[in-house]
């Protein structure tokens, strides 16, 4: 690698770890805390790339983007941020940095990224401003996360915003996908430009498509859980898409099933499919994420305080139990059950017999995806592996793949054996053909709860 640097970050650990790195990268660093300083480097024609923190002590890293990109076209600025939300992502890819990460940053792939905008050109133009009213609406939306699966549903977000490509929106329920597809609309160039939701009830009757159309008047127009449309309306959907012309509204849609599967059964259309996998967003489950879990039940708390409801906090003991719950209903179960305990818990930290209590009456089990009946285990699981990789269009999913799928299986084959051999850990490990410390070993790293009972087997 080779070129100059420029750090800015308030962070003394930061930039100290970011100029040695670099600089035994082969690199010249130049580090400073204040965005005054960067931006007279910068004016000074100093530096082949830039790496800026957004919180500064004197300014937003992000605001000074389009002055960078005014007074030296083509410098690439990567964007690092510990404000870890879908709008933080978007805003930098608005203002065109080159690339964001999030804090904490992996090191390895910072560098990486670093060594390819040194190498490529940044496209040209002058990037627009953040529109800062959509922003500030935006504020509430619980698209917030810092594990590796939403920063890189964060990045597809940004990068296919304001493409002409249809979108389609896979996930679990509750897992925000319209919040996905109305994020995309409210950060795109056609964010003054009408939303519309389409009900099956909108596509009756002769005059439905072309009524939509005329409603969104070259807006976005959603189809909300596509899979659950009937054959006739999926028609009609065909030949409305299939006179699209110009000022030709943006497509969206969203499904809990998998479509691919729905295809091959018969009961969704072949030539509908195509038409709405432009690009396919794949929203994670709150499982695949279970670090995000405690910081969106802080998010829901402080949402639920600013609605006039009780302070609250989570007990230690309290938010592990809720870190440890399986969620089938994702976001919008850890939401409707923080907002109960703000209501039902008797102190202002909540604790973990109070998190018992409300979790108590909710399925503990996730949601099944079937196979066909009889089929084999390793056929399943390769189905599900290969729709996975379908869902990500063509990108890698994101690193960490063979422990994340093996913690997948893990975890219910030991659960199931543990309650197979009520609690008995060493006729569990037995059963399981492991060592017994193993055993122990996987259940505190998993974070399994063992009762132990009489098991008449």
């Amino acid at each position: 690698m080779d070129g100059t640097i420029l750090v800015a970050d308030d962070d003394r650990t930061i930039r100290t770890v970011l100029t040695q790195a670099l600089t035994r990268a082969g690199c010249k660093v130049h580090a400073t805390s204040s965005l005054v300083t960067l931006m007279r480097w910068v004016e000074e024609g100093k530096g082949d790339l830039v790496i800026s923190d957004v919180i500064m002590p004197d300014g937003n890293g992000l605001e000074q983007l389009p002055k960078i990109a005014a007074l030296r076209p083509g410098l690439p600025v990567i964007v690092i941020s510990a404000q870890n939300t879908i709008m933080t992502a978007i805003q930098a890819a608005e203002a065109d940095a080159y690339d964001y990460l999030p804090k904490p940053f992996d090191l390895p792939d910072l560098m990486k990224r670093a060594a390819r905008a040194l190498e490529t050109k940044r496209r040209a133009g002058i990037s627009r401003a953040p529109d800062l009213n959509a922003t500030e609406q935006g504020g509430d939306l619980p698209l917030v996360g810092r594990t590796g699966v939403m920063q890189a549903l964060y990045r597809l977000v940004a990068r296919v915003m304001n493409t002409q490509l249809p979108v389609l929106i896979t996930g679990e329920s509750g897992t925000g996908k319209s919040l996905i597809a109305r994020a995309v609309h409210d950060f795109s160039d056609r964010r003054s430009l009408p939303f519309i939701v389409v009900a099956p009830a909108d596509l009756d009757g002769m005059d439905g498509p072309s009524t939509i159309l005329s409603r969104a008047r070259g807006g976005t127009i959603l189809f909300d859980e596509v899979s659950d449309l009937t054959d006739a309306d999926q028609a009609r959907i065909v030949r409305m898409l299939d006179t699209l012309g110009e000022n030709a509204p943006r497509i969206m849609a969203t499904s809990q099933n998998d479509l691919m599967i729905r295809m091959e059964d018969g009961s969704f259309r072949e030539d509908l499919f195509y038409r709405l996998g432009g690009v396919t967003v794949a929203v994670p489950s709150l499982r695949e994420r279970v670090d995000d879990i405690p910081l969106l039940a802080d998010h829901f708390l402080a949402r639920a305080e600013r609605e006039g409801a009780p302070a609250r906090r989570f007990g230690q003991a309290a938010i592990d139990m809720v870190r440890a719950y399986s969620w089938p209903g994702n976001v919008r179960q850890l939401e409707n059950a923080v907002r109960r305990l703000v209501f039902t818990a008797a102190e202002d930290e909540i604790s973990r017999a109070e998190v018992e209590m409300v979790l108590g009456n909710q399925p503990a089990i996730e949601p099944l995806r079937s196979g066909g009946e009889g089929e084999k285990l390793s056929a399943s699981v390769g189905k599900h592996l290969r729709r996975y990789f379908d869902l990500h269009g063509g990108v890698l999913p994101p690193p960490g793949l063979y422990n994340r799928i093996l913690k997948e299986v893990e975890g219910p084959l030991i659960e199931i054996a543990l309650d197979a051999t009520g609690g008995n850990q060493a006729k569990c490990a037995d059963l399981l053909g492991i060592n017994r410390n193993t055993l122990r070993k996987k259940i505190t790293d998993l974070d399994i709860r063992v009762t132990r009972r009489r098991k008449l087997m």
